[in-house]
């Protein structure tokens, strides 16, 4: 009881630098390939710092920031914004995480703006989610959304109780432009044609280390196991901090 109590504690104000080694490490996979909850689960496991190059962009352009500023004249006009922008907005980000482990997302998307990333701050591992498309176009292309409550649901693993129908209201359920068989399949070949020649720039350093499965419980042992060998877990840091308190205070008892 008193350790699991330490361990709480300990858990709260435990930092990214207690962690034996910093680990810079960017995540790259397809969208509807798990993305986002492989992220979670390794900045909760290993303490890493998530930097969302869409969240940091949104709020760049809320803070109105130089690069926040520059980045939006071309979003309001719809442009892409240069790799110049975007990528000096990730490194102010990444300079004030110089001793701190990292996560980055959906950054870099071209071949220059990882060269540019490499340059400044390299990553110590690129991670490559390998989903089949076969498995994300059917994942995503069955789900269906009540739209007045944003409720989801998955005709595969989470159907509606009368198909088409939303369980509480009764009213129809419709099916999102970015969920639509078309729509799906176009994205994912956009994805694959930007992406391939950032996947083989990172391939070519050796440092790219790709996870093939269908589902995330089924990747994440893989990709949790392979951190492991970087850095601590976050676990085990915990459990060297509470030998530690334990061995202390059976030196002062004995004082």
């Amino acid at each position: 009881m008193k350790v699991w109590l330490i361990y709480s504690l300990i858990i709260s104000t435990i930092k990214p630098t207690m962690i034996s080694k910093t680990l810079r490490t960017i995540i790259m996979g397809p969208p509807g390939s798990g993305k986002g909850t492989i992220s979670s689960r390794i900045v909760k496991d290993f303490r890493l710092k998530h930097l969302s190059s869409g969240d940091l962009l949104r709020s760049q352009i809320h803070n109105k920031s130089k690069e926040g500023l520059q980045a939006k004249k071309y979003i309001d006009s719809g442009q892409l914004v240069p790799d110049n922008v975007m990528v000096q907005l990730i490194l102010n980000e990444l300079q004030k995480l110089k001793h701190d482990s990292w996560l980055l997302d959906g950054f870099p998307r071209t071949v220059p703006q990882a060269e540019a990333l490499h340059t400044k701050e390299p990553a110590d591992v690129v991670i490559n989610l390998n989903v089949p498309f076969e498995i994300i176009m059917s994942r995503l292309t069955s789900r269906w959304t009540h739209a007045p409550s944003g409720r989801i649901y998955n005709t595969d693993f989470n159907p509606p109780k009368v198909q088409g129908i939303d369980d509480v209201t009764g009213e129809e359920l419709i099916q999102r432009e970015d969920d639509k068989p078309e729509t799906v399949k176009k994205r994912l070949e956009t994805y694959q044609a930007h992406t391939e020649p950032v996947l083989n720039y990172y391939r070519n350093l050796g440092i790219l280390e790709e996870f093939t499965g269908k589902y995330s419980n089924e990747i994440w042992p893989k990709v949790h196991k392979f951190l492991s060998t970087k850095t601590e877990p976050l676990q085990y840091t915990v459990y060297k901090l509470i030998n530690h308190l334990q061995a202390s205070s059976s030196v002062e008892q004995k004082l």
